[in-house]
């Protein structure tokens, strides 16, 4: 488990992103509190986190012969996005692909979709080169136009696919825009909660049931966080001992032994038809 609880509706998130959606996107009530108890999360706790998603407008309510959740049509691009962002980016941009750019200008008497701009900019990874403009490896183009699109917010906001062509050190000068440091600690966090994890596992030759989703789902909670902290910055631009490599190792260790048999655990618990494959 993380050294930091794990709050119960990024679990349930967890749930929906990595089980649900490939069962149909519906559970009943009583299953799903089945599943967080699971987590060490209690039937009060839990419900909170459900009507907090409710509110959210992640979850709506549904039944189909027992009370349940679905996820909302809205939530669909948002967990797609999660999805390209976790196991799609486990290896660093490259350095000839060039960059994103986004530049804004927001009237003083909108400030408030300033903060809003910096808040979502921020959350998919881009680093602040100056007040307004902002920079991300190019593969982050496509999500930062869907989400400026999706939130309104792209009338104030002009994307570019841009070169780097002078003329600073761009390895020190890459530094300043992101807080590597920050991102370092949360990998480390990881590294240190997962990898005995991983080493155990590896020993044992694999964990079925519901002891993988017992570890799967949390582990996939907190690692979800850190490719949108970091934005798989080309190698060239990274430290020499970047910390992210031994995560992403853990990572992927973990979900290829873990992520099958969870699956099967929830689908047999609930007796959901499996849909489709990520």
């Amino acid at each position: 488990m993380a050294d930091s609880p794990l709050r119960p509706s990024s679990l349930i998130n967890t749930v929906y992103g990595a089980f649900l959606r490939r069962l149909g996107g519906w559970i009943s009530v009583a299953d799903l509190l089945t599943l967080m108890a699971e987590l060490d999360v209690d039937g009060p706790a839990a419900r909170s986190a459900i009507s907090r998603l409710k509110k959210k407008g992640v979850l709506e309510p549904e039944r189909r012969g027992a009370t349940g959740y679905r996820l909302s049509p809205g939530a669909h691009p948002v967990f797609d996005e999660g999805d390209r962002r976790i196991f799609g980016s486990l290896e660093p941009a490259k350095l000839s692909d060039g960059w994103a750019m986004a530049v804004f200008s927001v009237p003083e008497s909108e400030r408030s979709y300033r903060y809003q701009l910096r808040t979502r900019l921020t959350w998919l990874g881009f680093g602040n080169i100056a007040p307004g403009v902002w920079l991300a490896p190019a593969r982050l183009l496509d999500d930062a136009r869907d989400m400026l699109v999706r939130l309104g917010l792209s009338e104030y906001v002009h994307l570019f696919a841009a070169d780097y062509a002078a003329f600073s050190d761009l390895p020190a000068t890459v530094s300043s825009w992101w807080d590597f440091p920050a991102i370092e600690e949360q990998y480390a966090g990881f590294t240190d909660a997962y990898g005995p994890l991983a080493a155990a596992l590896a020993r044992r030759g694999g964990v079925e049931g519901a002891e993988a989703f017992r570890h799967y789902v949390p582990m996939l909670t907190q690692w979800r966080r850190l490719p949108y902290l970091d934005p798989g910055l080309p190698a060239e631009l990274l430290p020499a001992d970047w910390n992210a490599v031994a995560a992403r190792q853990i990572f992927q260790q973990l979900n290829d032994v873990l992520a099958a048999p969870a699956l099967r655990y929830v689908q047999e618990l609930t007796g959901l038809p499996q849909e489709s494959a990520r």
